[in-house]
């Protein structure tokens, strides 16, 4: 594969931190790079460097001639007088763009509901990000870089972007590397992951999953991580095995060497336990909502725009449950009946006598009236312990616990950072001590290891949790079963977030184009023109919304029955291959250390058996995906 961007030796300092010292790493055609690391180690910084947005204090970038880059920044970067047509396709005319298939994915895919004629400027700002995102997809690069292109998009949005970036380049051509605290996103795209820690970026093969595994095994064999940190990831990693059949679909000696990791570790969640201390805490009864609908007056005063139908929840004691929904679907209007701020139109909601009710709010707004103490004082407001897990932990340990250094409890609440405060807001809720806990979007402004460990706190609390979160990897892993807002209903997900995906695609094919951004040029088209149901790919007609991947044609009958013995035979071959580099590895313990001549032709042999392993894996996991 051909070197598209390279950087040696990068070295880069603030007056007050030095983020990268002597890092060298390269970009190549087909690289799918995720980036990860805590908030501040420098993955934004890094994504710069290489994309030639800022200049190394030494050290250089080096890009192949000819090679394209495009970057999506963090910050806005549109001209606000410019219109959102203009923004996405230039001056290019309608009948041009529009006949090319990628464009029509891109418009369709992200901004089909926005005015195409509307200046950038009075947009909201998940729309200027969705403008911002297309401008950059329809262009066309040798290598894309994106900082957070999550942000803003709702469950379908996301999984259309990581639909899209698996098919807009052949396997071997283009480059792409993205910063993102969105775990299924990471694996959902990303065939190589660089954590950026310690002034340094280490390279590892595969997506989120992968990495977690490598990382936990770097970890136990080295014994450079304390062990509480060692015991979060292992844990992570059991959810990981006994997560969505998906996230494991990989060779059967990787998953036996997750198996051994795990097999002492027992469920994220002891469930009967919590619930019994839920029961205790609440009593059997939370929210009742029975039959209520919502109205709020139109805009135009017309009369009343109905927001949600005949919604039926009756909320248990220890519930724990998310709520799936695109961007106004209601689900606002619906945390607003459980706690009060929203009046029923019709219906009845009822609360039982022993419920208190917190909610980690977008805003931060429990910290307003300590932005000028320092953690330490804040904290200490507050109770002096806290049971968690059955054990029982000071304010300070739970700082710790939530990445918080003892020089940071220093710290005036104004100066922390955006991860910094947002894990601060949840403890300071916890210490309240609620019996229900409603997150809304609990994951923005935190890094992968910082969610973990907010994920790993919440295992043990012993109350109802209702999130709201467009982070598929979190809404799975910190709650039981999911619910949707759609078309102002409330439904159950038996089949969690890949039938709301389903019910969503098949909602949105089923409404009238019309009914779009009425000046947007694909608003009303025909099929020819390349319309397409959000979360579906306009080239891709038919597409089953499989988890973003690419279309294919399904294999038939001959060919599938070939690579299911194909596959049979790679599996016996990579068994044996296996066995042979035990018994070289025996050989190479008990050799003489003093032939170097004889040591020699076995690291050669083992070499060799390697490669042809790596060779092996990558053809199972090629007919792996055929016949799926």
């Amino acid at each position: 594969m051909a070197h598209l961007i390279g950087g040696e030796n990068l070295h880069l300092e603030y007056p007050t931190k030095t983020v990268f010292d002597a890092v060298t790493v390269g970009v190549n055609e087909g690289d799918r790079i995720g980036i990860v690391g805590r908030n501040g180690d420098g993955k934004s910084t890094l994504m710069r460097l290489l994309a030639g947005r800022i200049q190394p204090d030494s050290g250089r970038v080096t890009v192949r001639s000819g090679t394209t880059v495009g970057m999506l920044d963090q910050a806005d970067t549109l001209d606000p007088e410019q219109t959102v047509g203009h923004a996405v396709v230039g001056d290019v005319p309608d009948y041009v763009w529009a006949a090319d298939a990628k464009v029509r994915d891109v418009v369709e895919g992200l901004v089909a509901d926005v005015d195409w004629d509307t200046p950038v400027g009075r947009l909201s700002g998940g729309q200027r990000r969705r403008v911002a995102l297309a401008s950059l997809l329809t262009g066309d690069w040798d290598v894309i870089f994106l900082d957070e292109p999550t942000n803003h998009l709702d469950v379908d949005g996301i999984t259309w972007l990581a639909r899209h970036l698996n098919s807009r380049w052949s396997r071997t051509s283009g480059a792409l590397a993205v910063v993102t605290h969105d775990r299924w996103f990471l694996d959902a795209v990303c065939t190589d992951t660089w954590e950026v820690h310690d002034r340094l970026v280490e390279p590892f093969e595969g997506g989120y999953a992968a990495y977690v595994l490598q990382r936990v095994e770097r970890d136990r064999q080295a014994a450079v991580v304390e062990q509480k940190r060692q015991n979060l990831m292992r844990k992570e990693l059991a959810w990981l095995r006994r997560g969505a059949p998906a996230r494991t679909s990989k060779p059967k000696f990787r998953i036996e060497a997750a198996n051994t990791l795990i097999e002492d570790v027992p469920p994220p969640r002891d469930t009967v336990s919590l619930s019994r201390m839920a029961v205790s805490r609440l009593g059997k009864d939370v929210v009742d909502i029975e039959d209520v609908s919502v109205a709020f007056p139109a805009e135009d005063g017309s009369g009343e725009t109905r927001v949600l139908r005949d919604v039926t929840w009756l909320i248990a004691p220890g519930e724990r449950t998310g709520i799936l929904g695109v961007n106004g679907a209601g689900k606002s209007t619906l945390l607003g009946l459980v706690t009060g701020e929203v009046e029923p139109t019709s219906g009845r909601v009822k609360r039982g006598k022993t419920v208190k009710i917190a909610t980690l709010t977008q805003q931060l707004d429990e910290l307003a009236d300590v932005a000028q103490d320092r953690v330490s004082d804040v904290v200490a407001q507050k109770k002096t312990s806290y049971l968690t897990g059955g054990k029982e932990m000071t304010p300070t340990q739970l700082l710790e616990r939530l990445g918080f250094t003892s020089a940071q409890l220093k710290t005036p609440v104004k100066d922390l950072s955006g991860g910094q405060k947002r894990r601060l807001q949840l403890l300071l809720i916890l210490l309240d001590e609620p019996n229900v806990l409603i997150l809304d979007e609990p994951s923005n402004d935190l890094d992968t290891d910082m969610l973990a460990a907010m994920e790993d706190l919440l295992d043990t609390w012993p109350g109802t949790l209702l999130v709201v979160s467009h982070d598929r990897y979190l809404l799975e892993r910190v709650t039981d079963q999911q619910y949707a807002v759609i078309d102002g209903r409330f439904r159950h997900l038996p089949g969690g977030v890949e039938e709301y995906l389903k019910l969503s695609a098949s909602s949105a094919s089923g409404s009238a184009a019309g009914s779009k951004g009425a000046s947007n040029p694909l608003a009303g088209g025909s099929a020819s023109a390349g319309s397409a149901a959000p979360g579906t790919a306009a080239s891709d007609a038919g597409s089953s919304g499989d988890d973003a991947a690419p279309s294919r044609p399904a294999l038939g009958g001959a060919e599938a029955r070939a690579a299911q013995k194909e596959l049979g035979a790679v599996e016996r071959r990579l068994q044996k291959l296996q066995k042979e580099t035990e018994s070289l590895d025996a050989t190479m313990a008990e050799a003489d250390p003093s032939d170097f001549e004889g040591l020699g032709k076995l690291a050669a042999r083992k070499s060799e058996l390697q490669e042809q392993v790596d060779e092996l894996e990558m053809r199972w996991l090629e007919l792996g995906e055929a016949l799926e």
